[in-house]
């Protein structure tokens, strides 16, 4: 994984709401839009802005079921995101390593 993908993941779980939509989606199976909607009490078209920049994370996936649009959390991205941060250098070590 690179730094950029590592940027635009922290960035969409660095807002709070996206942060809570993605732990709910996290905690079940999948979700539609209207069970976002319903838990966080904002309005479609935000939830539909929030599932879009998480989709491009690569945090969810998203699948069409009818009128439906349902969106299941991508664990691989979350473990090879924690990999990539583990292995940056650190501290005392970075500045050794500079010189």
């Amino acid at each position: 994984m690179n730094r950029s993908q590592i940027e635009k993941i922290s960035k969409a779980l660095a807002d709070a709401t996206r942060l809570k939509i993605f732990e709910a989606i996290s905690a079940t199976n999948h979700m539609n839009c209207g069970e976002i909607v319903s838990m966080r009490g904002v309005t479609p078209a935000t939830v539909s802005h929030h599932l879009k920049i998480l989709n491009e994370a690569g945090l969810i996936a998203c699948r069409r079921e009818g009128q439906f649009v349902h969106s299941q959390a991508v664990p691989e991205t979350i473990a090879a995101s924690t990999r990539a941060l583990a292995k940056m250098p650190r501290g005392k070590e970075a500045a050794h390593r500079r010189r």
